[in-house]
């Protein structure tokens, strides 16, 4: 018997998923328990419903994110930090620091985790740090950073 999961059931499959279940695993386990319903036409284009649904809203999240790596691309962040003679800064500039930065500067929301630095930036100077705003779009930010007199 053909049905479609209604979320993710170990060792079965995971949600949204058509699978095929013996008769009585489906009857007895899957349907009393709400884990699936059959897989019926009423049933199918609801389900296809969706999936193109969550197509849609991806497609869409995917633009935003390739617009504001367009907008990213021309913005210059300033961030200025306390440093040493020789150009060396106390401490250091990290991607929470970045983010909050570019949250105030430039009212871009990103996550600190999203922020591809490898390590903090220690020296003053401008610096191009890789941002992941989605799946296959990566944004690219200058970062300035200059000792606060």
């Amino acid at each position: 018997m053909k049905v479609i999961l209604l979320d993710n059931i170990k060792g079965v499959g995971k949600k949204d998923e058509v699978i095929n279940a013996s008769d009585g695993y489906a009857r007895n386990f899957l349907f009393p328990k709400k884990l699936a319903v059959e897989a019926n036409k009423e049933n199918m284009s609801k389900l296809k419903a969706k999936q193109d649904s969550k197509t849609f809203k991806k497609e869409q999240d995917k633009e935003e994110a390739k617009k504001i790596a367009q907008k990213m691309s021309k913005i210059i962040l300033k961030i200025s930090v306390k440093s040493g003679e020789n150009g060396k800064i106390f401490g250091g500039v990290s991607s929470k620091e970045i983010a909050e930065n570019l949250e105030k500067q430039h009212n871009i929301k990103v996550d600190k985790k999203k922020i591809d630095l490898k390590e903090t930036i220690k020296e003053l100077g401008i610096k191009t740090v890789d941002i992941k705003l989605f799946e296959g779009v990566i944004g690219k930010i200058k970062i300035d950073v200059i000792s606060e007199r």
